[in-house]
Parts: structure tokens; sequence; C-alpha cells
């Protein structure tokens, strides 16, 4: 009788393929866990639990089995926290307990809030890095705008983020990440300001030199010498001004003392002898104003 080969069944790429866009899209990158909110976002596209990238950045020394993949991240700066819209499909862990159900793994989480595609890995999704929002991108090639279709803030196309993209996308990433970083730290050149050299005045030149003022209008200057010159006195002018002594004050002349005012003008203010009233004519301050009686 002929002998019988047995041959190993070959490996279902479909199936590993379908793994791997569920653990892409339903998993930690850094801890392999599940994805919960709050769900942050790197520069390259990948998927963190928030909480897992926070503890990677206050303690780096730490083994971890998946530290290469957040070696970019210097700081929480580096992520973004995503606005993400709930899928109502989804009836979240509890929905098969019991083993007695057909489990669909492309059932998502996450939909795209325009045209509702779910954010399972057929569909490509990208993130804005202004907002954080969430999209598909079927919806930002059907509906082309310079507002965010979620929450209205402007972006541009440089601010878009693929979600989980191939080998080459990642690799553009990479170098504009590279890049922009670049310029972040590229300080601003300062402008040269022009020296400007002061002339020497002349009590530089001579520090010793004392100017007085002598009482009857002369002048001298002691460096070691007497030297006296008149100071030329001012010219008197045809019309000199009066200062009265408010006005060198400055304090202010009441109504009442001014003789141009008449006596009627004079009685309209309450600095008047009328206005002023008696011990009887005022009333008690607690339930009248002083002018009530």
């Amino acid at each position: 009788m002929p002998t019988r080969i047995q041959t190993q069944p070959e490996p279902n790429s479909k199936v590993d393929k379908n793994a791997e866009l569920a653990a892409r899209w339903k998993y930690c990158a850094l801890s392999t866990e599940k994805l919960r909110r709050p769900i942050v976002a790197c520069d390259l596209g990948r998927l963190y639990n928030k909480d897992a990238v926070i503890e990677y950045l206050l303690d780096k020394s730490a083994d971890r089995p998946n530290s290469e993949v957040v070696s970019h991240l210097r700081g929480i700066k580096d992520i973004k926290e995503l606005n993400l819209t709930d899928n109502p499909a989804w009836e979240g862990e509890r929905r098969n307990t019991k083993g007695d159900r057909y489990e669909d793994m492309h059932c998502a989480m996450f939909i795209c809030p325009v045209v509702g595609l779910e954010m399972n890995g057929k569909h490509r999704f990208c993130f804005l890095q202004t907002c954080g929002c969430v999209f598909s991108d079927r919806a930002l090639k059907e509906v082309k705008t310079e507002i965010c279709h979620k929450c209205g803030d402007p972006f541009k196309d440089e601010n878009l983020v693929v979600l989980n993209g191939t080998k080459e996308e990642v690799e553009k990433l990479r170098e504009k990440m590279e890049e922009k970083r670049a310029k972040a730290t590229k300080k601003p050149k300062k402008n040269k300001v022009a020296e400007t050299v002061a002339k020497p005045s002349d009590s530089k030149e001579n520090p010793e030199s004392t100017e007085t003022v002598s009482s009857e209008g002369q002048t001298s200057t002691q460096n070691g010498g007497d030297n006296s010159q008149p100071v030329p006195e001012p010219p008197a002018s045809s019309s000199t001004k009066v200062v009265t002594p408010s006005a060198a004050t400055g304090s202010k002349r009441s109504i009442q003392t001014m003789e141009e005012k008449s006596e009627t003008y004079k009685s309209l203010f309450t600095s008047h002898s009328s206005a002023k009233r008696t011990k009887d004519q005022t009333s008690n301050w607690v339930t009248h104003t002083p002018y009530h009686f």
C-alpha cells in the first residue's frame, strides 16, 4: 500500500492579519493592554493608554517589553489626547461573557463622526495635531474643508497624522517629526546692536573740579586754582507775572471768597451760610440723611 504523507496545514494568513489589526487598533502599543480612555497618539500615529505613557516618562530606566516603541517620546508634549467618537454598536466587553455568541473581530469601539466608518484597521484614519479629533481618510476627501468637522477649529494639511500607517507612512512621519524638532531647537539670531561711543563730558575729564555760585552772581571753579567769571543776569521782561500765594501753593479758592461772584450764585452751594443748619434742624444719622429735616 502506498504510504500517505501527512502535510501540515498552511497557516491562514487572513486570520493572522485580522489578529494583527485587532492588536494594533484595540491594544496599547506600549503596555499591550486594551485601549481605554484617555487614549493618546504620538507623531508617528501609534495608539497608547495615557497612564502607560506617563508611567514610562516618569521612570524611563524601568525594564519594559516595548520600550523601543516609545523611544522617540521626550515628554508629555510629544503626545496628543484623542477626541474619539463612540460606536453605538459597541456593546463592550460583557457582550460575550458566556461564550455562546459570535464575536465580531471587526467591531470597533470608535467610528468616524462624518461617514460612520468603524476604526478597526480596514479603513485609513487620521487625527489632527491641533485639536486631537479623529476622522477617516474618506471623510477628509469627500468633505474638503480647513475647519475641523467635530469641534470647528481651523487646521492645515500638515497637521494631519495617519494612525497606524504603513512602514512608508511611518518613515515620512518620522522625517516630519525630526524636521519639526530641528526647527524648534534653532534659536533666533540676535540682532547686532551698533556700538555708540559717547563723547566724554567735562566732568569726566576733570572730576576734581567743582563749580559753585556765589551770592553776588559769580561762579568759581575749584580745581587747584580760583577762576571767577560774572554770571549774566536774565533780561528783565516788560510784562511781569504776579504769583499769588494760592497759585503758588496750588490750593483752590473757595467760591464764597470770590468777590466777582454774586450772592445769588454763592447761595447755590452748600458752603453758603444759608445752607448751614442748626442742631435742632439736623435729623438722626441712622434714619435720614444730613440734609433731611
